[in-house]
């Protein structure tokens, strides 16, 4: 078992080609100086106790780990079984705002328990089960609704979305969960709320590749905040290389085949889009895969975040393999596999990795103009090398990063992480 201790892991950094001092500037709540470089790729680095390589002025401790719920345990699922820890989000609106750390735990083919989601009070460190059920599967995205909700998705195939509402006096208590089809049948990782209330998801599926899925979607319901009917559109883009260029959606199409129905009506196919993150008028969308035989263009890269503009429907590579980061090559450190996306307390956008070592990097605005991130650095990266960083998030307190690490080599070494800023930096 992980033991709970509050470490700092001081780094010594330099600045890459890619790394400059705006993303990585020492100002503000979550200022840093980028680390140097990215794990050890064989792991041999690795410490259990402060598993994340991270910046001078930084600490790193265990919000919640298998010592204090361990769901998937024997008889259920035998020794040592981890559980998982997928994606975080907090209760963001209400009288106990920030207080409630919510985590989807992506098991899958569990017959016995399902799919389950966790809640973590952040006040006395207690955790517990606020919702499973057998025929949850492979529990994924989760976000907290302008509306005091909890939405919840699958990964497979065929995967549902719920919408949990929870009681507004002791928010670790569900009230009910309910299916919200009309909002379409996908494998569900990323999940967003725009301020109209409209839900935009994507089908982790490798559209490119298998010639049909692999879209981002936006659901726009008929009255606000009221997730069981509405229309379902997807994202069409034209006009440039590898899914990029002027976009429009399209439909609306079937929610239950949105899969197939998106792409007859010419949504744009990617290779495996997995999360989303609305800042401002922008939503980002983490592709983790690159383009079949180099796309377009002949370029070869291995994942990419995309920017869409919300109101012009641009579509832009916002960080992508040697246009803005490196690429990840021979051992080099580079940008390879991105998977969760999150916002950082100065509004960057903050991205880690599906990938051996799982990197975490912070990309700063667009300021010229381009439709790609001015400058990306690296802020942390994982050193268990069975293991991946997945469910990035902020919360209340802008120093405070939570990020869960899944599939660790450790027995029962899954556990939900913060790294926070300190006042001073560390000796």
């Amino acid at each position: 078992m992980i033991s709970k201790r509050l470490l700092a892991c001081a780094i010594a950094a330099t600045v890459s080609t890619y790394s400059f001092a705006g993303p990585g500037s020492d100002t503000g709540p979550f200022g840093f100086t980028p680390i140097e470089k990215s794990a050890v790729g064989n792991g041999s680095d690795f410490d259990p106790a402060a598993p994340w390589l991270i910046p001078e002025g930084f600490v790193q401790y265990i919000v919640s780990d298998e010592s204090d719920l361990d769901i998937y345990t024997e008889p259920t699922t035998g020794p040592n079984s981890n559980d998982w820890h997928d994606m975080n989000t907090v209760n963001e609106t209400g009288k106990h705002a920030g207080r409630f750390l919510y985590r989807t735990h992506e098991v899958r083919g569990n017959e016995e328990r399902g799919g389950a989601v966790s809640v973590v009070d952040l006040d006395t460190g207690i955790s517990t089960v606020i919702a499973e059920d057998p025929t949850y599967d492979a529990l994924d995205g989760i976000e907290w609704t302008p509306w005091g909700t909890v939405l919840f998705a699958e990964e497979t195939t065929g995967g549902r979305l719920f919408e949990m509402v929870v009681d507004q006096h002791d928010p670790t208590v569900a009230l009910d969960v309910i299916e919200r089809p009309a909002v379409g049948s996908l494998a569900h990782e990323g999940v967003q709320v725009g301020v109209d209330s409209s839900v935009y998801v994507v089908d982790e599926f490798r559209g490119e590749r298998e010639g049909y899925g692999g879209g981002v979607y936006r659901f726009v319901p008929d009255s606000y905040g009221d997730l069981s009917s509405g229309q379902l559109f997807v994202l069409k883009v034209t006009g440039g290389a590898n899914g990029t260029g002027q976009g429009e959606w399209v439909g609306p199409i079937n929610p239950a085949f949105a899969r197939v129905d998106g792409t007859v009506a010419g949504g744009t196919g990617y290779n495996r889009p997995e999360d989303l993150e609305i800042i401002g008028d922008t939503l980002y969308v983490a592709v983790t895969e690159g383009p079949t035989n180099g796309g377009t263009t002949g370029e070869i890269f291995d994942g990419r975040v995309l920017a869409v503009n919300l109101n012009s429907l641009v579509v832009t590579d916002y960080v992508r393999p040697g246009l803005n980061v490196p690429v990840e090559a021979g051992g080099a450190t580079g940008f390879d596999n991105p998977d969760n996306l999150a916002q950082t307390p100065d509004g960057k956008l903050i991205i880690v990795e599906d990938n051996n070592p799982s990197d975490i990097w912070i990309a700063s605005p667009d300021l010229d103009g381009d439709g790609a991130a001015d400058e990306v650095s690296l802020f942390a990266s994982l050193t268990d090398n069975a293991a991946e960083g997945t469910g990035i998030y902020f919360g209340k307190d802008p120093k405070t990063l939570f990020v869960n690490v899944q599939h660790s080599k450790v027995d029962d070494g899954d556990a939900t992480w913060a790294i926070t800023k300190i006042n001073k930096k560390v000796k």
